[in-house]
Parts: structure tokens; sequence; C-alpha cells
């Protein structure tokens, strides 16, 4: 069994143009994948000729308040017409807007019962923007103690609880590796519980939030933990170089494709 491995634009080759990135990554035998698209030239990107595995799904809004709602419908629908046009197979949400450095725009860190009533029909009006349209959104989990303080609904359990309420196969999980070893461990386990709703899998070592091979985790063991699940969909490296310049980078991608070439 076999991924697809892809490598996230915005955290490798950053002395590179974003455009120059983008063809590195191809070059190199990768997809590629984006986070916000407003600051980004569509015809440009799909003119690199990368094939994109994922990009930010939304521009504002939440999945618990009703105004919240409506705008993250209403960028969403925005944001399937830039997929469209890079080829994108992936639009990635999160449990709330997130503003600069990665924080919650509008932090809640505590979820009522209400709160998660809320957020399943909101997840499920995505569900069914998908279906309309033929794509798949998915919900990445982040961590609260190091990136992503106060952003509701931020674990694993808590994406893969949500998801499996939806149960539609346009709404998927982003399981960022990254961010449940801070938050919560065990990840082996963790990937077999969400494994039959996986629509995406992102890694970077712990500490450090670089490639594999730089900290902790033992990564050929997990990758090979997701092929016994069944999973065969899209790896993404989604960390920093641990050294710089652009030879860092290529040997960060290199030591990626080493970790998951089963």
């Amino acid at each position: 069994m076999s991924f697809t491995l892809a490598i996230c634009s915005e955290m490798v080759f950053l002395d590179l143009p974003h455009l120059d990135r983008v063809r590195r990554i191809k070059d190199a035998g990768f997809a590629a994948e984006i986070w916000g698209w407003t600051d980004k030239d569509a015809d440009a990107l799909a003119a690199t000729g990368a094939t994109f595995t994922s990009m930010t799904g939304y521009v504002t809004g939440d999945l618990i308040t009703p105004e919240g709602a409506d705008d993250l419908l209403r960028t969403a629908a925005d944001s399937i017409e830039f997929a469209r046009r890079i080829g994108s197979l992936g639009l990635n949400l999160h449990g709330t807007g997130l503003g600069e450095g990665g924080l919650p725009v509008r932090p809640h860190p505590v979820t009522s019962g209400a709160d998660w009533v809320a957020a399943v029909r909101t997840l499920e009006r995505i569900a069914t923007l998908g279906e309309q349209h033929g794509v798949t959104f998915v919900i990445e989990n982040l961590n609260l103690e190091v990136d992503h303080p106060g952003v509701p609904f931020a674990r694993a359990a808590d994406t893969l609880a949500l998801v499996a309420a939806v149960g539609s196969a346009h709404l998927r999980m982003n399981l960022d590796l990254y961010h449940a070893q801070i938050g919560e461990g065990n990840l082996a386990e963790v990937i077999r519980r969400s494994a039959p709703y996986l629509g995406e899998v992102q890694v970077a070592d712990v500490p450090g939030r670089c490639e594999p091979l730089t900290g902790e985790v033992r990564w050929d063991y997990l990758a090979r933990v997701l092929a016994d699940s069944g999973y065969d969909g899209t790896v993404a490296l989604e960390a920093w170089a641990s050294e710089p310049g652009t030879a860092g980078s290529d040997r960060a991608l290199e030591r990626f494709r080493s970790a998951f070439t089963l």
C-alpha cells in the first residue's frame, strides 16, 4: 500500500517566492498544499502543473454562532470555486476561524452541549454544500497547549465525534498527528479509531514542528499503522525544515519521503 505524499508550500523553501516553492515541490515528486487562498493567483498556481491535495476551505466564520455559520457557508462556497481552478481535492476547516499566528479570531475554550449541536448542524450544511459541488471538506484537529489556545473542538477526539455525527462522505477528518501528539498522544490508537473517517493525515515531529526524524515520534511505525488500518490517501508534511535554506528543505522532503514509503 502507498500514500499520496504532499508538502505544505507555506512552510518549506521559505527563501523562494511561493510559486517557485510549488514548482520545486512538484519537481521533487510530491503533491502540494496551500493555506489561505485570497492572496494567491489560481491561474498561476494551476500553471505550475502541480497536483494540489488541500487548501483552506473558508475565509471567515465559525461552527457555533448563527452569523458565523452563515459566513462559513458563504466563504466555503467561494473557496470551492478557487479549489476547482487549481484542482484541489480537499478543503480544510477548523473549529473556528484562525487569525494572526494561528490564534482564534473568536476564542471559545469551553464548549457547551448547545455548541456541539450547533456545530453538527453547521457541518451538515457544509457536507451538503460539498455534495452539491462534488468536493470534500475535512476538519482538522489542532493543539491548544502550544499553537492554538482557545480553539473549540480542537482535539482529534472532537473532530472524530463531529465527523461521525454528520455521517457524510463529503465531510471527513484531517488528522494532524503533530497536534494530536501534543494534545492527546497515543497516536497509534488515535489512527485506528479515526481510520474509517479519514480524508487526510498531516505530520510534523514533536517538539519543534519539523520534519520526521527530528523529534520523538516513531514515524515508520505510524506509517505502518496507517497502512494496516486500510488508509491509502494523502499524507502531508505540514512542517518547518529543521535546517535552513533550500538545501535544508530538500533534506526535509527526503526525510519525510523515507518515513512514509512502505
